[in-house]
């Protein structure tokens, strides 16, 4: 394993929790271990290791991003990053708000639903 890929694995344990890394670990197979391996290199070795923006402000673009992509359940997933990488929930749920403006109140509200259930999981709200 190379040393971008440990990094990534390790961005994962930080971010996700050490129990979203064990759970993607035992589900990891023969059918999507090559997708895994890219995405922990790649995307989390390379791109969310890069010193340009800080863990936090990455959050905060991911959960923009995905809310105009309609992704409920990396939404979920970035929520908890978020948590984990500083934002607070005022500052998640600003950035929620502002894609109502190019995203639209649909995507907004699914979002919010969706952010709704995972800080009440997390008991921040």
């Amino acid at each position: 394993m190379n040393e971008k890929r440990e990094a990534g694995r390790q961005f994962l344990r930080e971010n996700l929790g050490e129990a979203y890394f064990q759970k993607r670990e035992e589900s990891t197979n023969d059918f999507n271990a090559p997708l895994r391996a890219i995405s922990e290199e790649f995307a989390f070795g390379d791109i969310w290791a890069r010193p340009g923006l800080e863990r936090k402000t990455r959050s905060m673009l991911c959960l923009a991003m995905l809310t105009a992509l309609n992704r409920p359940h990396e939404i979920r997933i970035h929520v908890n990053s978020a948590l984990n990488n500083g934002c607070t929930v005022e500052e998640i749920q600003e950035v929620l708000l502002q894609t109502v403006l190019y995203c639209g109140f649909p995507a907004a509200i699914d979002a919010t639903a969706v952010a709704e259930e995972v800080l009440r999981e997390r008991g921040v709200l």
